[in-house]
């Protein structure tokens, strides 16, 4: 089913076998989070795959699946089609976006012989946004994660779905500063955060009428000798 929903925004990770396509590594793992009009929406999307080799050393640790795990799972082919479904007509999130649409693509294009990642959706890279607003400095996910505030206490070992939630929250933080991802309908979540807007407005609803002060004309008399006594008073300027 394809999805055209204008303000739909679907934050995605991978784990792959290693850190280059060239030696012939493939992913292994695509977490998807569905946000629509900056909510999360539980529209989620997450598959293991089946890479058909062995992980690199460095990228076993990383994200510890290993190939026994995955052997039973299904090959990229038999899931494309309904990824593509999934994330078609949206704008993809995505944290060093080069690395993971690069896989994506060597799967699709290289190795379906199918159309490129950037033909279904727009690809927005949090990295590259964020070494803008924060020149000079670590802009890694856990780097982000501790300037923003967004707890990842939970990322002992890297997976997809995991920093997927992580970089949703991450993003909203950083281009907007809301922070709440879930449903204002999603009463049930007895974790789920509040935003900024809505404690502002929570605050405006229960707290009484300010109470406003004047000057009586003593008051403004004294103040206007003041005035008198300051040099250049840029006040009745």
């Amino acid at each position: 089913m394809e999805h055209t929903h204008a303000n739909r925004l679907i934050v995605l990770d991978t784990e792959t076998t290693g850190l280059s396509t060239k030696d012939g590594n493939r992913i292994l793992e695509i977490g998807c989070v569905e946000l629509i009009d900056r909510r999360l929406t539980g529209n989620n999307f997450h598959v293991y795959i089946n890479p058909e080799r062995d992980s690199e050393e460095g990228a076993l640790r990383v994200h510890g699946l290993t190939t026994a795990f995955l052997s039973d799972k299904p090959k990229f082919a038999e899931i494309a089609n309904t990824f593509i479904d999934y994330i078609k007509g949206s704008e993809l999130i995505i944290h060093n976006a080069p690395f993971d649409v690069g896989f994506l693509n060597y799967e699709l294009v290289d190795l379906l012989n199918q159309q490129a990642i950037e033909t279904y959706c727009i690809v927005f890279d949090t990295l590259a946004d964020a070494k803008k607003r924060h020149p000079a400095q670590r802009n890694n996910l856990d780097a982000l994660c501790k300037r923003y505030g967004v707890d990842n206490s939970n990322r002992e070992l890297h997976g997809a779905l995991l920093d997927a939630q992580i970089l949703a929250e991450v993003f909203l933080m950083m281009t907007g500063g809301q922070f709440s991802l879930m449903n204002d309908n999603d009463t049930n979540n007895s974790n789920a955060n509040v935003s900024t807007e809505s404690v502002v407005r929570t605050l405006e609803k229960n707290r009484s009428p300010l109470l406003v002060l004047r000057c009586d004309e003593e008051e403004l008399q004294i103040h206007e000798v003041r005035l008198d006594s300051i040099k250049e008073c840029l006040w009745r300027q």
